[in-house]
């Protein structure tokens, strides 16, 4: 189930993001207003649906790899992610949206507030 809020009368959409410590550096940097530039082997952006997915995926990924992971929490304009199909990509709770690489400058104009961190998971 997509969750949504209004925000100063704008409909938005919630996403969620298992994040790594160097994407969560850059996501500082940009005082947690926008995602950074895609690397070359990154073809796209996959903000997931719900908390318990971007968890799971923190745990499995971003601690093995990093030794710590981050569940962030950030908020899009409903009408431009409206453009995107919601993918499952294995359980019913596995889901996520594909956003091009080449289309990110436009997702992060269409962030709401602040990109936020709301759990972090070490080994």
């Amino acid at each position: 189930m997509i969750e949504t809020r209004q925000v100063n009368d704008i409909d938005c959409v919630v996403m969620y993001r298992p994040t790594g410590p160097d994407e969560l550096h850059l996501v500082r940097q940009a005082d947690f207003k926008r995602w950074p530039p895609r690397l070359p082997e990154q073809p796209i952006f996959y903000p997931v649906t719900n908390e318990e997915y971007a968890v799971e995926i923190t745990r499995k990924w971003n601690v093995k790899d990093s030794d710590v992971g981050y569940v962030v929490r950030f908020m899009v304009r409903k009408s431009f992610i409206d453009n995107y199909e919601e993918k499952q990509v294995g359980a019913s709770s596995h889901t996520e949206w594909w956003i091009p690489a080449e289309e990110l400058e436009e997702l992060n104009d269409n962030i709401i507030g602040l990109i936020e961190v709301i759990g972090e998971y070490r080994e």
